[in-house]
């Protein structure tokens, strides 16, 4: 290993914040719509809640246990590292509150105007008290807080106002007395409702198109809230807490799986504050207030913000009407050789297909599970799943083939971070319905994705399934670029069948001849494909490795990596998030390149190939380059064997490695500066894999 270079990995925290800033970057983009631009905010700030709930959380928890946690944070200590993340922080939302302000001009431009409580005119005060009585009021929730014993819990989902209300003085017998007096402040706090939609679009008689926030709506109806106090002066302004979001599982034996989960994510509502962020316009006395009441001190992160936070609600900012200002829609395109109108399975007895969503639609694999359910020969269904849409289609077909007389079979993930509720309400639904549930394995999530069906034909039982990167979920996989392997290849389904029989007993491990399955065996054979393209470049042949994730943040992984850059294999990395791994260092990693693309969609697919002297292999996967998804986690990588679907996913990858438009460097200097290649074309990644499946179509549809 090189020691002459200072540091050879990345912080993981650190490099994460650097993807949310990659996102930070679209928002700001002025060849991004302006809309999208709202919606990336959005999504900005959704993920900085996530990452402040789990990963800032666990920083946290560490530093209060007195663990230093340099072994496991590459060399900087907890405590140190919590100082910067927040200063990073700070930074970001300072740039985030900069872009909101630079396109809320712009979008006055385009004659839309966000306006707040002393913006409005005679018209729309009319409706916004009508509002307000009709929609606001009996939705709202206020507490008054002078005289309580116990604070009250605030929600880390949730927007509150924090509410300074100054009384009137009493009656006095002399002016001095008066004077002398300390006027009585009473403080309350309104929880902004989720019920109701954040935006409101208020009327108007002329080409101009207003919008207010719900917080500007509750702060022009103050008055309305507190008439019964004789105040001479009130005010409000946001606060938000963000809370660790660790699940402590309750040992009571007597309790089911998902009691037990049912139960810790209640309590999750309870979890220690990790970040607290607030107004900067407050005045300092309401700010000590609210601080001292919530013994927030100075391990947790306070981060001075503007006038509105729970910015992830701009992720659902209406349109207007103004479609010209989001980015055109293109249709999802259809698969060649598969149709939505006859039997899926017949086809995929002939041959293997893959769907790349979203350039190419969802709606197959929606239709291999209806037609399963209805078909007579099918006796069996399993499946895993993680996360789901909000109305699945997926479970309905479930429940559907459970009802035509199906074996059916579900793993579900109860523990799918932040899913937990809506993934317990579905296994109680799948489970009056007749469903089957196998809860996963203790100490492992369940984070493969693949589903094998039993069809008896002639008298034996042949299968059929599909294996993906990403999460059986109709809605993401709009969003979410993933690929989905339809098969019946009986010697994968057979390892696949194997993966539900581990689940049944978790002290068996199986051996597998296909499938790589973590936690067993998936870091000793990516270590094992590695070394041969380092065997190969050594023997002077031709080796190279072309990665795409998600994530990768595991040293070892990196490590050897960096063995097989020293050896000369040409290493080509697309890592959409966390990149723990420093490119072209001489002497570590001068042959690794990486990427990263930001763009309309998130993308998570994990492609993995290895030249092997000429013959590549070509892998999908559920699992990053991460130790959770390499040791604690079940995953499932899958080979491609069909020669027509290996050769696409050579040419995708090199599709988005050739991406100079909305591509960045990944680099120790964690600057996202963007992948400049002017002696090439514009070339943006998304929009041209779209174009090759389009293309594709009309080759075919030429030739016949």
């Amino acid at each position: 290993m090189n020691t002459t270079h200072e540091n050879r990995y990345i912080d993981r925290e650190k490099s994460w914040l650097t993807f949310n800033a990659r996102v930070l970057q679209e928002a700001a983009d002025e060849s991004v719509p302006l809309l999208d631009r709202l919606r990336f905010l959005g999504i900005f700030s959704n993920n900085l809640d996530e990452f402040f709930r789990v990963r800032y959380a666990a920083i946290r928890r560490m530093n209060a246990e007195g663990i230093s946690g340099e072994k496991v944070l590459g060399g900087i200590s907890a405590e140190q590292l919590l100082k910067e993340i927040t200063e990073i922080v700070i930074e970001q939302q300072s740039e985030s509150l900069r872009i909101l302000s630079v396109i809320e001009k712009q979008l006055e431009k385009e004659n839309i105007f966000i306006i707040n409580e002393n913006q409005i005119n005679k018209e729309q005060q009319n409706f916004l008290h009508d509002y307000f009585i009709q929609k606001v009021s009996p939705e709202l929730i206020t507490i008054i807080l002078n005289d309580l014993e116990e604070f009250p819990l605030l929600k880390d989902t949730s927007g509150y106002l924090a509410v300074k209300l100054v009384m009137k003085p009493k009656e006095q017998n002399t002016i001095v007395s008066k004077l002398l007096q300390k006027k009585e402040v009473r403080y309350a706090v309104i929880e902004i409702p989720k019920t109701i939609n954040r935006f409101v679009v208020l009327p108007s008689n002329t080409d101009k198109q207003y919008v207010i926030l719900l917080d500007d709506v509750i702060r022009y109806n103050l008055n309305q809230i507190f008439n019964i106090f004789d105040y001479e002066s009130i005010s409000a302004h946001m606060i938000k807490i963000t809370r660790d979001a660790e699940l402590e599982f309750d040992s009571d034996l007597s309790k089911s799986f998902i009691e037990k989960i049912s139960s810790s994510v209640k309590e999750r509502r309870v979890g220690e504050p990790v970040r607290f962020v607030y107004d900067q316009s407050i005045e300092k006395d309401t700010l000590a207030f609210f601080l001292t009441k919530m013994q927030i001190d100075s391990t947790d992160s306070i981060i001075p913000g503007g006038r509105y936070h729970n910015r992830r609600d701009y992720m659902d900012f209406p349109n207007m009407g103004r479609y010209d200002l989001l980015a055109k829609q293109h249709p999802a395109l259809p698969v060649q050789g598969l149709s939505l109108e006859g039997s899926i399975l017949e086809k995929i007895k002939e041959r293997d297909f893959i769907v790349n969503a979203p350039y190419q639609s969802y709606a197959y694999v929606i239709k291999f599970l209806r037609e399963a359910a209805l078909d007579p020969k099918v006796a069996s269904i399993k499946i895993t799943l993680y996360r789901l849409a909000k109305n699945s289609q997926i479970v309905s077909s479930l429940i559907n083939a459970a009802k035509n007389g199906k074996k059916v079979v579900v793993q579900i993930e109860l523990q799918a971070r932040f899913d937990e509720a809506s993934n317990i309400s579905y296994a109680e639904m799948m489970q009056t319905e007749g469903v089957e549930l196998i809860f996963g394995v203790k100490g492992l999530k369940v984070h493969s994705k693949i589903c094998v069906i039993e069809r008896i034909e002639d008298g034996k039982v042949f299968r059929y399934g599909f294996i993906s990167t990403g999460n059986f979920n109709e809605a993401t996989a709009k969003i979410y670029t993933d690929v989905t392997l339809l098969t019946s290849h009986q010697q994968i389904l057979k390892d696949a069948a194997k993966i539900f029989d581990f689940f049944d007993v978790n002290y068996r491990v199986h051996r597998y001849k296909h499938l790589i399955v973590s936690p067993h065996y998936t870091r000793t054979r990516f270590m094992k494909l590695i070394d041969r393209e380092i065997m190969n470049a050594n023997l002077g042949r031709e080796a190279y490795i072309r990665l795409k994730m998600n994530s990768l943040s595991d040293y070892k992984m990196i490590d050897k990596l960096y063995d097989a850059s020293r050896a000369g294999v040409k290493i080509h990395l697309i890592v959409r998030g966390i990149c723990s791994l420093i490119p072209g260092v001489p002497g570590m990693s001068e042959n690794i390149e990486a990427i990263s693309i930001v763009d309309r969609y998130l993308e998570h697919s994990r492609v993995y190939i290895f030249g092997n002297n000429g013959d590549p292999e070509v892998y999908i996967s559920s699992a990053d380059f991460m130790t959770r998804n390499l040791d604690a986690r079940v995953e499932v990588t899958c080979p491609i064997y069909d020669e027509e679907i290996k050769k696409e996913m050579l040419e995708t990858f090199e599709i988005g490695w050739k991406a100079n438009v909305k591509a960045r460097l990944h680099s120790e200097k964690l600057d996202n500066k963007y992948r400049k290649q002017p002696d090439q074309k514009m070339f943006r990644a998304q929009h041209e894999l779209y174009n090759y499946y389009r293309d594709k179509l009309e080759v075919i549809a030429e030739k016949i």
